[in-house]
Order: C-alpha cells, then structure tokens, then sequence
C-alpha cells in the first residue's frame, strides 16, 4: 500500500522526539522509503544515529555535508519527498513556519518543498493553547496542510491537557489514509478567481474593497489536494502557494481579470468565481495625482464587465461554473437570482450579517444554492473546511 512512498520526516527539538523513532520503524515496514532533516535542538532528544540506523539514510541537521565543504542541499529534499511530514513540531517551528523565517535546514527544506505537508504539533498546554500558536496554525492550514490535533492527556511540565504529539500509530494511519484516499478531481482543470480588484482613480488612489483572498486560496489548495490542476487568477494579496499544482496569475483590475479569465476559461473544467470583483471603474483616470482643491469632487463611474456572466455565455454542457454572492438584505433571493443570470451551476451565498463571515477572516458561513437541488446550509466553519464542503457539491454536481 505504501511501498516505494518517499517520506521526508522533519523532527523539532520537544521530548516527543522519541515518538519519531517508532514512526520511522512503522513506515520502513510499510516498504516506504525514510530521510530524516532535524533541528539542532531535536538532537538534544533523540541522537541523528537512532534515526538514521532506523530510516537507513543519514539524519540531516546542518547545510554542510562532510568537512570538504559539499553542502546538504534542501532543494533535493524538498523535491524529493512524496510527503513532508514535520512530527514533532515545536511552537518555535510552527510559527517559522506560519512566517517563512529560514534558519536551519529543516526550514530551507520546508520552504523548497512541492509535496503535500503534515504537521503533529507537541509542546506544554499553555503554549499549545496560546492566540500566538493557534494563529500560526490556522495560517498552515490556510497554506492546504494537514495539522494533526494535539492529543490530549499528561504533559512533561505535569500539566494534563492538550499538546502531547499524536500516537505514532495514528500518525501513520493518517499517512496511509493520504497515500490511498480516492482524489475526486484528478486530471480536472480548475480556474478559481480570488480577491479584491483596485481600479485606478490616479497613479496613488483606487476603487477597491477588503477581499484578502482568503477564500479562494483555500478552495485552490482543496482541489490541489485532489488532484486538479488548479489556474489561480488572483487580485492584489498575499497568497502562499503551497502546492505545484497551482498556477498563481496575478492581476490587479477588473480588466485585468477578465482577460486572464478569458484566456484560460476555454479549458477549464470547473469554474469558481470567489473574487470580489468590482462593479465599476473610473470612466478618465488621472494620469497624475490629483491634487485637493475643493470640498468635493465628483468621479464619473462606469461599469466593469461582468466576468461570471460573460464565462456562463460561453458555458459549454461539459463545464461547471461556481459563482458567490456576498449580501447584506434578501440574501437568498438575490443569490438566486444570480444564480440563474449567470448560469452558474452553484452559488455560495454568505452574508455580511453574520458573525466570522465575510472579509479579512478566518471563518466562513455559508448556503450553497444549486440549479437542480433544495440548498444546502451550513454553520460556521473555517475557510478550509468551508472550501471542502464547496468541493463536495461541486463533485456531486459531476456525479449528476
């Protein structure tokens, strides 16, 4: 089942070290293959010899390879791996991690990395708990890693509640569940457009509106993780591609958008408009700055193409178009009427009357609202799981 997987195993400094040892016997058993990249300070736990007896290659902690100055390079590493999977990882690695600071090879490697990552956090409760270390997950998890819930019990401060690593044996039925869990959208090619978009006033001012983006990265690590190809058109944002699956193409206006949207929709499979679009546009932008010289100004405004409706003109049967709707009033109704005018096949509806929904957030709660179905409604929940229930009505809208 997992012969001949590539596991790259990364192991942080914590006393649940010695957790990765069995891990590493239970994968080499399994036929996978095993190289281990440590921290320096998991080295006081667990000696690179244990682990490398064990995993039959060398444990790896420094840049250079042997005193006649070959380095270990991390990009090999990196690309090597079917799955990176980083257990234990420390509240300092975490939040490297979640910022991309780079100061030791395990981090190099994270960072060159194009396979799938899992992550076992281990440390004491407080820390496990604290706003910090819980914000640095949810920013991995926006990345499309799998984080693996600390288990709950005795801690070596003796403390007893969350923060003890997850069982080696639960670690590696989760890495087989990986390797064998059906992929819905494999060979599919998956357009998602995501964030806001600026339309310039002058070289310094913009029409624009507080989309991060968020939503659309999720969605786009989803179908990543199932084995799309995914074209991801995206306005001004941070976007942290993860996945080599992913192609990022950054736009900045509504005409922007719809061309590279225009370009690459004829291929497409599935379809899902996430951006935030704006609906009108400086009709005579400034060529410079304009300066201040009254108490009012008036800007003539004209309207965008609309990129969902134009795409749903060209719709061909074999397509699916997956369109969102962001109310304030007759949320329901208005999502349906979309929903039609714009020949989607789906329409995510979420309302700005609802707590954690929005912009600029975490958490998301949507309706989803079909052609041929009663609406779907669901609670608050993060992007990422919100992103997975998108994908189960978009797959069984294929399987209709």
């Amino acid at each position: 089942m997992l012969t001949g997987k590539k596991i790259l195993l990364g192991v942080c400094g914590s006393i649940a070290a010695y957790k990765s040892a069995l891990l590493i016997r239970l994968l080499i058993k399994a036929g996978c293959e095993v190289k281990v990249v440590m921290t320096s300070s998991a080295k006081t736990f667990i000696t690179p010899l244990t682990l490398s007896t064990l995993s039959k290659n060398p444990a790896v902690s420094s840049f250079e390879k042997d005193d006649q100055g070959q380095w270990e390079n991390h990009v090999e590493l990196g690309l090597w791996a079917d799955l990176f999977v980083i257990a234990p990882a420390s509240a300092n690695t975490l939040a490297k991690m979640a910022h991309g600071l780079c100061d030791n090879l395990l981090m190099a490697t994270y960072l060159s990395a194009k396979c799938p990552v899992m992550i076992a956090p281990a440390m004491d409760l407080d820390m496990y708990k604290h706003p910090a270390t819980l914000n640095n997950l949810k920013t991995l998890q926006s990345f499309g890693h799998q984080v693996l819930d600390a288990a709950h019990g005795e801690l070596a401060s003796g403390l007893v509640g969350e923060g003890r690593m997850a069982e080696p044996e639960l670690l590696f039925a989760q890495i087989e569940t990986h390797f064998t869990k059906k992929k819905r959208f494999v060979g599919k090619q998956v357009l998602i457009t995501a964030g806001p978009t600026y339309e310039k006033i002058d070289p310094v001012r913009f029409i624009g509106n507080h989309s991060s983006g968020k939503m659309g990265l999720a969605l786009a690590h989803a179908m990543a993780n199932e084995g799309a190809h995914v074209e991801l058109i995206a306005g001004p944002g941070n976007y942290q591609i993860t996945s080599s699956a992913i192609t990022l193409t950054s736009v900045s206006s509504a005409d922007e958008m719809y061309q590279a949207v225009s370009d690459a929709y004829d291929q497409t499979d599935i379809a899902i408009f996430a951006a935030a679009v704006a609906d009108y546009k400086p009709a005579a932008p400034a060529e410079e700055k304009i300066k201040k010289t009254g108490e009012s100004m008036t800007i003539e405004l004209i309207k965008n193409k609309d990129i969902a409706a134009e795409m749903g003109k060209r719709k061909l049967a074999h397509q699916i178009n997956v369109g969102f709707a962001l109310e304030t009033e007759k949320e329901e109704l208005y999502a349906q009427e979309k929903l039609a005018k714009k020949n989607f096949d789906l329409i995510v509806l979420n309302s700005l009357n609802d707590n954690g929904a929005g912009f600029s957030v975490d958490t998301n709660k949507i309706t989803i609202f079909s052609v041929d179905q009663k609406p779907k409604y669901f609670e608050l929940k993060s992007k990422q799981e919100v992103a997975n229930d998108i994908l189960n009505c978009v797959h069984e809208k294929i399987l209709s």
